[in-house]
């Protein structure tokens, strides 16, 4: 295209944003949140128990009181079938996997596991970051004091051929984070050979762990699901039992605000961590767990809630992914990613646009997550990833934040190979 050719372009782009800019816009498409039809297939859980009911656990413990310090049994099991491991490897904490995984690297700095010193009095640490990736991850670690490494992610999952050489060879680098299924914001499933070799890993430090945020397990939205390997079943075929953490929770399954976490791992590393919880609690929330219990049941019960989730989501990726292919495709000015499940579509815009595409979608009154957030210190070095939330907004909403974001991609673009 001829630069007068995108001059006219541009101009015509310009009109059509000034027009959205004249509607008062108040959209928001930042963060992964369930929409508040989401939300109300959880409003069962509100009336399932009553001051009638029973809330004495199968053990006949009263779950009012204290006690059952790492959960109910069946929610226990409820999380081994979610996560891929046997119940007694699993810890059920309270309303948010990411609490369980900031305490997971505060006891770990504090006090570490045996045979190794405490994190923090090991000098310099690192932590390997798979990016684009979640902002709250790195941000944990950040606030820790550890130096982030950027791992670029592939179409497989992270980089395995840099993630071995570096964990290898550097004593200091302490864990990885990983969103395994669906990740976020890219949508991509850790293939089998990934896994495999997450679980054939030999750090230089024997304190290194692989911290697996499984969030997004049961959240497909597709007939042709991914499927992730059982990297739990893995590490016992390689006697690396002691290298994952798992992390998994209820958040986009009921409420994000009032639903349960969990973590799993080895009895080694259970031990560490329950010497750490004893002191901050006597006893997680019960009442909670019955609840959820009552209402979800089992595994089936997950899938099937999951499946209602699933009829409302659904149809917003389509809007999305219609939109970016009828305004962007072919155009050579953007990727994105097709995901079979999860909460975002991760967009890839000419490098040096991803901040400006952001800006102009603010003043015509779209909010998007800021450009940078999914790479460490929110340093995108190429400036071209944007991470796309549909699932918050009513559809009609989505559509017109859809088009509006497509139109400020091209506006940039034009503004760059224009020059300005």
């Amino acid at each position: 295209m001829s630069r007068e050719a995108l001059r006219q372009l541009q101009a015509q782009l310009q009109q059509r944003y000034e027009g959205y800019k004249a509607q008062g816009l108040k959209l928001n498409m930042a963060r992964g949140k369930p929409s508040a039809e989401q939300l109300d297939l959880s409003m069962g859980l509100l009336d399932i128990l009553n001051s009638n009911s029973d809330l004495r656990a199968s053990t006949g413990d009263d779950c009012r009181n204290y006690g059952l310090a790492d959960g109910l049994p069946e929610m226990r099991q409820l999380f081994a079938d979610m996560m891929g491991l046997d119940a007694d490897h699993i810890i059920v904490g309270g309303n948010s996997s990411l609490n369980m995984m900031f305490d997971a690297i505060s006891c770990c700095m504090t006090h570490g596991f045996p045979g190794s010193k405490p994190w923090s009095q090991q000098g310099h640490l690192k932590f390997l970051c798979p990016s684009p990736g979640y902002d709250r991850h790195f941000a944990v670690t950040e606030y820790f004091g550890f130096e982030l490494i950027t791992v670029p992610m592939l179409e497989t999952g992270p980089d395995m051929d840099m993630v071995e050489s570096l964990v290898s060879s550097d004593p200091a680098i302490k864990g990885i984070w990983c969103v395994p299924k669906y990740s976020n914001p890219m949508g991509i499933t850790f293939s089998d050979e990934t896994v495999r070799r997450f679980a054939a890993l030999k750090p230089a430090a024997p304190d290194f762990r692989i911290f697996w945020d499984n969030a997004y397990c049961v959240h497909d939205l597709t007939d042709t699901p991914d499927h992730l390997l059982n990297l739990w079943e893995e590490c016992r075929k390689c006697n690396s039992v002691d290298l994952p953490i798992f992390f998994a929770s209820t958040s986009k399954i009921t409420f994000p605000g009032a639903g349960v976490a969990a973590m799993g791992a080895s009895e080694k590393n259970l031990k560490v961590f329950r010497e750490h919880y004893k002191y901050q609690t006597i006893g997680p929330d019960k009442i909670n767990q019955l609840r959820h219990l009552a209402f979800l049941k089992d595994i089936d019960g997950v899938h099937a809630q999951m499946q209602k989730h699933r009829a409302i989501i659904e149809p917003k990726f389509h809007v999305v992914e219609e939109t970016l292919q009828r305004e962007l495709g072919g155009k050579g000015v953007a990727t994105w990613t097709n995901p079979n499940g999860g909460y975002f579509i991760s967009v890839d815009v000419l490098d040096g646009c991803a901040k400006r595409t952001v800006a102009l979608c603010k003043e015509a009154g779209v909010t998007l997550t800021g450009a940078g957030a999914t790479f460490p210190y929110h340093k995108d070095p190429n400036d071209r990833n944007i991470r796309v939330a549909p699932t918050f907004p009513p559809i009609e909403e989505l559509k017109v934040a859809a088009d509006l974001f497509c139109l400020c991609v091209q506006l940039a673009a034009c503004e760059k190979l224009l020059g300005e």
